[in-house]
């Protein structure tokens, strides 16, 4: 009989030690959720950037012809690429 009391507190600990962890992952987990949003949900402005300006030009004229990115253009800076391309999609896809 000594044994099941002692079987059962060692199930217990094993338990509540599962529980801890769980509980602990559970928050840590919630945590870099909440700070990883704010960074997912930012998304540039480029309605002002020149580049991005072209892009919906490009990407009207292209819709407009029934064409799928006929112009390719290369630009120094990734940002100056990257507002080009949120400018063509926008225009493109409407």
């Amino acid at each position: 009989m000594a044994t099941n009391g002692g079987l059962m507190r060692v199930n217990l600990k094993q338990c509540v030690w599962i529980g801890v962890m769980t509980l602990g992952l559970g928050i840590t987990g919630g945590t870099t959720r909440m700070v990883a949003s704010p960074q997912e949900q930012h998304e540039q402005d480029y309605s002002k950037n020149k580049n991005y300006q072209q892009g919906v030009r490009d990407g009207k004229d292209d819709f407009a012809h029934n064409k799928d990115h006929s112009r390719r253009r290369n630009f120094k800076k990734d940002d100056d690429q990257k507002a080009y391309e949120a400018g063509y999609q926008s225009a493109h896809h409407k």
